[in-house]
């Protein structure tokens, strides 16, 4: 079993490390050509259908790109179709999540002080915020509102709000956070999917038939790309924020999520405005610092008194209570109370710490029970905690940790 819990966690890393690169290679194209088709221009003798044209240099070479509005009026030999960038982010993502979350819902997903769930209660609430999402925003672009993008783009940022409010009161924070960005991110790979892949087809058909495709495809498939553009860079944030307390361990923390998604807007508009040769907007710079500084305070307000209060005092759940039962606990708590504490406490003592690393507290037998297996590969398995080893703590100790976890596992 002990041995399960190191590859486990190798799994985790690893689909990790090809979730981070698919999205780069998704993120870097998607800018890329939105980059390009904001900076296309005009020129004398471009060839019927060309709306504009582009000069670029790169590595030594230079580039010449035209873009037609439609289609050319052949089919090209070779044609590169960019998808598998977006499906490889969303499938490492999705096999993230059910490694994560899913396997450890437990210690991840669940969180007892605000909704009492089952592990596949919980699996089922998640995967279901995450589908609900594309259903409602499909529907909202195939409505009238997709004739009036400002309008549309209001909405869906109160439908953002209120999905990262809902996930603040079923899952930990660190979950909620980070199934807004789950949920965000599956609007972006079905936009592709599902309408723009589609959309394109559509038009390569017609012209292997000879037949002049119909240009609303196309306005189609901007508009769901246009969107994907301004969501891209929130999905970093929400990505990110599992590693940082000060984004999840907040009460406020959905409302810290949902300014995300303003910067998001603001950050994107000045280098859309800029590549257009439209100007540089900077007081998109101003509203993005006062936007940021907003959520550094929100960040900073304390947790509700009565959860906090109501975390420490509960008792283990059952599936926590075989860690607290199992033989060498009263040693293991020994050295996570005198070597782990002093930081990972709801209201930390050592100097300069105003919340838990990682979020993870460390005071009642319920807190290490939860948190067992992290114990187990940070600090008995491995030499990661505590950092640099500044409490001192022993091999001896480190053994007792590992025999602990092994003994409520079955190793």
């Amino acid at each position: 079993m002990q041995d399960f819990a190191i590859l486990w966690d190798w799994a985790g890393f690893a689909i990790r490390w090809l979730h981070v690169i698919t999205a780069m290679a998704w993120i870097g194209t998607s800018f890329y050509f939105i980059a390009l088709d904001l900076g296309l221009t005009k020129a004398r003798g471009m060839p019927e259908g060309v709306t504009g044209e582009e000069w670029q240099v790169h590595g030594g070479g230079f580039y010449h790109i035209q873009k037609y509005a439609v289609a050319p009026e052949r089919m090209p030999e070779h044609l590169t179709w960019f998808k598998w960038e977006s499906y490889a982010t969303w499938l490492s993502g999705a096999a993230l999540l059910a490694v994560l979350y899913w396997a450890g819902a437990e210690l991840y997903l669940i969180d007892p002080t605000k909704v009492e769930l089952s592990v596949w209660q919980a699996i089922a609430l998640s995967a279901g915020s995450i589908a609900v999402g594309w259903v409602v925003y499909d529907a909202l672009c195939k409505s009238r509102l997709g004739e009036r993008p400002t309008m549309l783009m209001l909405i869906l940022f109160a439908l953002i709000l209120a999905m990262s409010w809902a996930l603040d009161q079923i899952f930990t924070g660190r979950a909620a956070l980070l199934h807004l960005g789950a949920f965000t991110a599956t609007i972006m790979t079905a936009n592709v999917f599902l309408v723009i892949m589609p959309n394109q087809r559509v038009v390569v058909a017609d012209l292997k038939a000879g037949r002049t495709p119909d240009p609303k495809y196309g306005q189609i498939a901007k508009l769901r790309s246009t969107h994907n553009n301004y969501l891209t860079l929130p999905v970093i944030f929400l990505m990110l924020s599992n590693h940082y307390p000060l984004a999840f361990g907040t009460e406020w923390a959905w409302l810290i999520a949902a300014l995300v998604f303003l910067m998001g807007v603001t950050i994107r508009h000045y280098f859309n405005s800029m590549h257009a040769r439209r100007g540089r907007p900077n007081w998109t710079w101003a509203a993005t610092a006062v936007i940021f500084v907003a959520i550094v305070w929100l960040s900073t307000e304390p947790m509700r008194g009565d959860l906090a209060a109501e975390a420490a005092g509960r008792a283990p759940t059952p599936a926590e209570a075989r860690f607290v039962e199992a033989a060498g606990f009263e040693t293991a708590e020994t050295v996570v109370l005198g070597r782990c504490s002093m930081c990972h406490a709801r209201e930390p003592v050592w100097a300069g710490l105003r919340v838990p690393p990682g979020g993870v507290v460390l005071e009642t037998p319920a807190d290490i029970a939860r948190h067992a297996r992290e114990i187990y590969l940070q600090a008995g398995v491995s030499h990661a905690m505590p950092p640099g080893n500044l409490t001192w703590i022993e091999a001896e100790e480190r053994a007792a940790l590992v025999n602990w976890y092994r003994a409520a596992t079955g190793g």
